[in-house]
């Protein structure tokens, strides 16, 4: 039992906490801190980077030109550099895209440049296909989704579901994937808005297009005619498809130019398969030191910023470029084309 008389140890410590010892920091003397020249300093912007203000009437060359040489305009004009220098080195360039993309008018935009020979390859998901089906076919898309979940109609349109249903079953008498069999379908049928979509693009054109289905994502998957494994097939075989893009995107040598890949306006599962892609490229040999990543989204998320801008290219060849699709696609695209010389139509 501690004697009625002994120090306590705890009243002094507690005690010792409002003196200068350093639990307390004293003012610091700024007269000390060392000072040099900023002609010594390393400067991240100056007078040659700054904007110019080009006249009313003025070219989009000379517009291009006048943007600043920084961020977001740097990193347009290095997304139009490298479509250029991959295409001029004829090795692919792809674009992933999400649904937002057709449902903001884009898909002219992109179909454009494939028919320039500027991108030789399109990605998308199950939403994208659907939207770009929708268009082809009756000219509208896009429903609303709060109003028909609540009155149990949602996703529950016909002609869409028929449609997807028999192009899983084409694709599997054909052999072919899903991309392309959807594609082929709408040049069948002769859809009467068929030159809005990019999917019937590609298959005239004979240029890789992919649908990446994850069952239970799309609205077509809640129709009782769809075949799961004819879908599993088709989406499979457009993964593999999709694997074959990116190693072509590979160097012979190192140091040499590489294709371009584009994620535009996919948050999770486009990045997800791009990964995967990325991966087995690389463990069958592709050179893909040099590939170059640009994601374009309104938002930034997590997935894009990893699986495709950060993880699988060098520092410095992942590009991310933030903003609205309806407005950076065709400033994109314009840019590749000014840029394209004797490349392209």
């Amino acid at each position: 039992m501690k004697p009625r008389n002994a120090p306590d140890r705890r009243r002094r410590v507690s005690s010792s906490a409002g003196t200068d010892d350093g639990a307390r920091p004293a003012p610091v003397d700024l007269r000390r801190l060392k000072l040099y020249s900023a002609r010594r300093r390393r400067h991240l912007a100056a007078a040659e980077s700054v904007g110019g203000t080009p006249a009313p009437g003025a070219t989009f060359r000379e517009w291009l030109d006048a943007l600043p040489d920084q961020l977001g305009a740097r990193r347009l004009r290095a997304a139009a550099d490298a479509v250029i220098a991959a295409r001029r080195a004829c090795r692919p360039v792809a674009m992933a895209m999400g649904g937002h993309v057709v449902k903001v008018g884009c898909g002219p935009v992109v179909i454009d440049l494939m028919r320039r020979g500027l991108v030789t390859a399109v990605a998308v998901h199950g939403a994208t296909a659907i939207h770009d089906v929708e268009l082809a076919m009756l000219g509208a898309t896009s429903e609303d989704v709060g109003e028909n979940l609540r009155t149990g109609r949602f996703g529950m349109v016909r002609e869409t579901m028929s449609f997807f249903a028999r192009a899983v079953r084409y694709a599997r008498r054909r052999r072919i994937g899903y991309g392309r069999a959807v594609g082929q379908l709408i040049l069948d049928r002769r859809l009467p808005h068929a030159r809005l979509s990019m999917l019937a693009a590609a298959a005239e054109l004979g240029l890789p297009a992919t649908i990446h289905a994850a069952i239970g994502t799309d609205t077509v998957h809640m129709f009782a005619g769809i075949d799961g494994a004819a879908l599993g097939e088709a989406t499979l075989l457009d993964f593999r498809l999709a694997c074959g893009v990116v190693r072509a995107m590979g160097a012979e040598r190192r140091g040499g130019p590489c294709g371009v890949w584009f994620n535009i306006g996919s948050a999770v599962l486009l990045p997800e398969v791009f990964l995967k892609t990325v991966a087995v490229a690389r463990n069958l040999g592709a050179r893909l030191d040099d590939l170059t990543t640009v994601n374009m989204d309104m938002i930034r998320h997590y997935r894009p910023s990893q699986n495709v801008v950060g993880r699988p290219v060098a520092p410095g060849h992942g590009l991310d470029l933030c903003g609205h699709h309806e407005i950076m696609l065709p400033l994109l695209r314009q840019a590749i084309v000014e840029q394209a010389g004797g490349i392209g139509a």
